[in-house]
Formats: C-alpha cells, sequence, structure tokens
C-alpha cells in the first residue's frame, strides 16, 4: 500500500521527561478544597518570586516528573553531575529555602504551607523530608560558572535563605497567571492537546522573553523548513529592568504570526518562570522542560539565556554534545549567528553568508530596545513594521526613560 511520507513519519509526540505521563502536583476539586482548608492551619512561608514559577511549573506539570523540591543528595548531584539521586537527568536544582530561624522552627515530617511573595495566596502544601544547608558558592560556579554577584542569577541564589527545605508538594493555585494571560497561559496538557489537534509530532520550541525581530521570524522559519509547527514560548515571569512586558511581548509576536507566518503553523503561549540567566545549563532546562510541553526540538541561537558577557556565544551549542546519550528526547535545533546581509538582500546566518562585517547588520533585542527607548529610527531589515507600532507606540507611553546597556548580549 502507497503510504505518504507524512504517514511513514512517527506521528506520536514526544514522551514527558522520564518516558512516563505528564505529573501535575496541583489539586483540583474536593481535595483541593480539603487541602486549602488544612493548609491555613500550617505555618506559612513567603517564597521567592523564583520559587513561586517554580511551583506553579510543579502544579501543570512543567517540571515532570519531580514531586516536589530538592533533597541535599538531588542537589548535590545536579550542581556536579545534572543528575537526581535516582540518575534522573536535570540540569538546575529546584530547591526551596528560608532563613535558619523559620527552619529551626519547623519539624522535619511536618507540613508547611507555602505563600505568594506579591498575594500572599496559599500557592502550594509541602511536607518537609529534609532540612539542608548549601555551599551557595558552589551552586553558583556549578550552575552558572561564576561567582560574581553582578551576575543577576548568582545575586538571587546568594541572597536566599540559608536552609533548605526538601519534600514532596501539593499545588494549590496557578497564582494570577490564568487570569492576568488568558488563552496565552497554556499548560504542558493544552500544547500536547493543540499539537495534536494540528496533527504535529515534530514541534520546535522557540524561548523569547522579547518581542520578535526579523532574526527572531527567520530562525522561526528556518524551524518550520524541517518541523510541523514552531511553539513561540514567552517567559511571563520575573524580566530585567527595561525589559518588554509580556501583554506588549505578545501583542507583537501575535501580530507578526499574523501577517509574515503560514497560518497553523505558529502557536503562541507563555510560561510561568523567572529567567535565572544561566547561559548553557539554563539551555538545558529549557529544552527539559519543552519535553513536558510537547517540543521534539529547542531553537538554540546565539547566547542562549546569557547574559552580559559571562558565556561564549556558542557555549549553549556545545553543551548537549556533552550529555550522556538518553538524557533528553529534545533535540537542539543548533542555528549561527544570524543578521540582515544587505548584499545577499536578506536574512542569512554565518552559515550561508560568505560576505564580511561591513555588509551585515547584526540584530539584536537589547539593541532594538535601545533604539526604540531613545526614539531612534530603526531599520526596516531590524523588524517588521507592524510590529514597530506596537512596540512605539509602548515606548511612547512610557513615563521614566529606561536607560538600556548594550554591553554583552543578553537572552532572546
Amino acid at each position: 500500500k502507497h503510504t505518504t511520507q507524512r504517514e511513514e513519519q512517527h506521528m506520536a509526540l514526544v514522551n514527558p521527561h522520564g518516558g512516563g505521563a505528564l505529573k501535575p502536583l496541583l489539586l483540583q476539586g474536593e481535595s483541593l478544597k480539603a487541602e486549602l482548608a488544612r493548609a491555613q492551619t500550617l505555618p506559612k512561608i513567603k517564597v521567592s518570586s523564583r520559587e513561586k514559577g517554580d511551583i506553579i511549573m510543579l502544579g501543570i506539570g512543567g517540571f515532570t516528573p519531580l514531586d516536589g523540591f530538592m533533597t541535599h543528595s538531588d542537589w548535590q548531584g545536579v550542581c556536579d553531575g545534572m543528575k537526581m539521586a535516582n540518575g534522573l537527568f536535570w540540569p538546575i536544582p529546584i530547591t526551596l529555602s528560608t532563613d535558619e530561624v523559620v527552619a529551626d522552627g519547623i519539624k522535619t515530617g511536618s507540613d508547611v504551607a507555602l505563600l505568594d511573595p506579591d498575594s500572599g495566596e496559599i500557592l502550594a502544601t509541602l511536607k518537609v523530608t529534609e532540612k539542608y544547608k548549601i555551599d551557595k558558592a558552589h551552586e553558583c560556579a556549578m550552575v552558572f560558572k561564576t561567582t560574581d554577584l553582578e551576575h543577576p542569577g548568582v545575586k538571587m541564589v546568594m541572597e536566599q535563605g540559608d536552609i533548605n527545605l526538601a519534600g514532596p508538594v501539593k499545588v494549590l493555585s496557578q497564582a494570577e497567571f490564568p487570569a492576568k494571560y488568558g488563552e496565552l497561559f497554556m499548560t504542558p496538557a493544552q500544547t500536547r492537546a493543540l499539537f495534536d489537534s494540528y496533527g504535529w509530532s515534530k514541534v520546535a520550541a522557540f524561548q523569547t522573553r522579547n518581542p520578535m525581530h526579523r532574526s527572531h521570524e527567520y530562525l522561526a522559519k528556518v524551524a518550520i523548513e524541517t518541523c510541523d509547527g514552531v511553539l513561540i514560548h514567552s517567559l511571563l515571569g520575573n524580566l530585567k529592568p527595561g525589559d518588554i512586558p509580556a501583554d506588549v511581548r505578545s501583542d507583537a509576536i501575535a501580530t507578526l504570526a499574523e501577517h509574515y507566518f503560514v497560518k497553523k503553523t505558529v502557536v503562541q503561549a507563555g510560561y510561568p518562570l523567572d529567567m535565572r540567566y544561566a547561559g548553557p545549563r539554563e539551555a538545558l532546562l529549557h529544552a527539559l522542560f519543552r519535553q513536558n510541553y510537547g517540543c521534539s526540538h529547542l531553537i538554540v541561537g546565539r547566547d542562549h539565556a546569557g547574559v552580559g558577557s559571562y558565556y561564549g556565544p556558542f557555549d549553549a551549542h556545545h553543551i548537549f554534545d556533552e550529555l550522556p546519550k538518553g538524557s533528553l528526547e529534545t533535540q537542539p535545533l543548533k542555528i549561527d549567528w544570524t543578521f540582515w546581509c544587505y548584499k545577499c538582500g536578506g536574512m542569512a546566518s554565518a552559515r550561508t553568508c560568505p560576505h564580511g562585517d561591513a555588509d551585515r547588520l547584526l540584530l539584536s533585542g537589547t539593541k532594538l530596545r535601545k533604539m526604540l527607548s531613545e526614539g531612534d529610527d530603526v531599520p526596516a531589515e531590524f523588524s517588521r513594521p507592524e510590529v514597530l507600532e506596537i512596540l512605539r507606540k509602548y515606548y511612547a507611553g512610557l513615563t521614566e526613560k529606561v536607560e538600556i546597556k548594550l554591553a554583552g548580549h543578553s537572552a532572546r
């Protein structure tokens, strides 16, 4: 029987990380009601913004197959060899910390309620199976490759409480994300269902915390040439000062998709984490949780999830080559430096364009934000006019001028 190439392809999406089913920890119905009532009676700990994002990801199954916050042996294994105590590949510690005074008042084996740092709402309950101290500088050296306090990720770790609390969590809320972001906030179960409904099996994730300029558009289109579609996956958690808020960004991305992409080749969604700016290690975490969202590939461009000049432009490419076989099903789609070449008359990469720097317009989110915030003209080769219109409106409405430094490269 004659079969089409499409039918011969393996039609299933990639498995969730760990090879099993998705493992969302968010309670529902009667069990949610009962746990919320119980949580009111428990000692309460206010979590950090980063920990809040991690709790929401645990709740929606984005961190499948974790069942909560890591133990000391998990922390050690992840820092030193990107493996939890049970052998599961994991590139960045997922931990919860508090200060010594609070920790002293908590018995091992008891439960605590975890509060949203912004609203004070109860986000989850944690059964504390272990309390432990860590060498924060060691975590920073292994995960961020630096202990420099100027690095935002290092600063975050060094400022966290001195005692880590480990144990399984029951998640009770998705915080403000569903109400604030509506359909943009999608769970892994929802993206998988949507990909299935489109008949997609090969899906590339595009990680962004910026509106998409021409270089980003080019990366996504390169991926569409070999995949069924692209998930443009925006960060909805905390950003650095000067970054463009998620609602403006998603509006710009939706406009770009509408005018410049074939229908049903792009899905836009958001996820609830803060940036850690861990460069190569964060690229691995991005691939891992994209696997849970159903993506077979992660687009990895220049300086993925980097900040300043802490990482080489292609360190995030190289780290995937060092992984033991079978660590991840989701594979990197490595793409070289991309730019507009005046001689080629279009977007190109260092692999496809033979011309010199003088003929190239290098595009970056930082550069674009700087031009817009200073009211400069933006070349047509940099960004689509429909996108620029949205961004100009946003910058025109800002009361304070945002100073954007161009030193080094920032995360996409």
